[in-house]
């Protein structure tokens, strides 16, 4: 149950975040989730919104690099330690976490946690095996 997320380069200039935002607005495209790693020149923008293909076509053709990444969505207990338990588990199993950024719901599931692994398909076999709570796509893309 992977989740598609629109990862986009973006440069560092004004009025560019704007630009992409605008985009996604004007097309009636919601984002669940959202988070911006940058250096001095370009960053990459990962967000999760309403509907991936609409939005990875609508800006495409206003000149933006965009590509999906498949990640896995998680609803921890909001406690200490709850992402510790997890992220260590998986360090244990040999598993590299490359990113994770957390965002919010409205229904109230707890922490909800992106993770992006170097296998995301042997993690997806570990959470489940400890009954860690992964969330269906289709909860997050109407958040």
């Amino acid at each position: 149950m992977f989740i598609k997320q629109l990862s986009v380069f973006i440069e560092n200039k004004k009025g560019r975040l704007a630009e992409i935002l605008n985009v996604l607005s004007e097309n009636n495209i919601d984002i669940s989730a959202m988070s911006i790693a940058e250096t001095t020149e370009f960053g990459v923008l990962r967000m999760i919104v309403s509907d991936p293909e609409s939005a990875k076509a609508k800006l495409k053709e206003s000149g933006v690099i965009v590509k999906t990444t498949d990640v896995i969505g998680l609803a921890l207990d909001d406690t200490p330690g709850a992402l510790a338990k997890v992220i260590t588990m998986l360090s244990e199993k040999g598993v590299i976490v490359e990113y994770s950024y957390a965002f919010l719901s409205s229904n109230n599931k707890g922490a909800l946690i992106v993770l992006r692994t170097d296998d995301q398909e042997y993690t997806e076999k570990l959470l489940l095996a400890q009954n860690i709570g992964i969330i269906d796509p289709k909860e997050v893309y109407r958040i």
